[in-house]
């Protein structure tokens, strides 16, 4: 019964967050930064346009990763906020 006591509930524990944040970071990092490389090459000929189209795709990443982290840790798990729902039920309006 004394090893039980010690398991986390998952909501919070934060050792399994912050690993969650990190790999999710990591990815969108590197999957962004490529993107913005390829597009780079795709697209641009200078390489100074080159590398802000890098610096641009790891920006994307690096900020898609921090709302994600954020929604993590706050708890919430909808990617957008709920609508309020009246309890007032609505009359239908019919033609006459």
């Amino acid at each position: 019964m004394a090893d039980n006591s010690e398991i986390i509930p998952p909501p919070h524990n934060l050792d399994a967050k912050w690993d969650a944040c990190l790999d999710l970071t990591l990815r969108r990092f590197i999957y962004s930064s490529l993107g913005g490389a390829f597009g780079g090459l795709l697209f641009f000929r200078s390489p100074v346009t080159r590398w802000a189209s890098v610096a641009f795709g790891a920006g994307v990443g690096i900020g898609s990763a921090y709302t994600e982290c954020s929604r993590l840790f706050d708890g919430s798990s909808t990617k957008s906020a709920a609508p309020k729902i009246s309890e007032t039920p609505v009359q239908d309006v019919q033609d006459s």
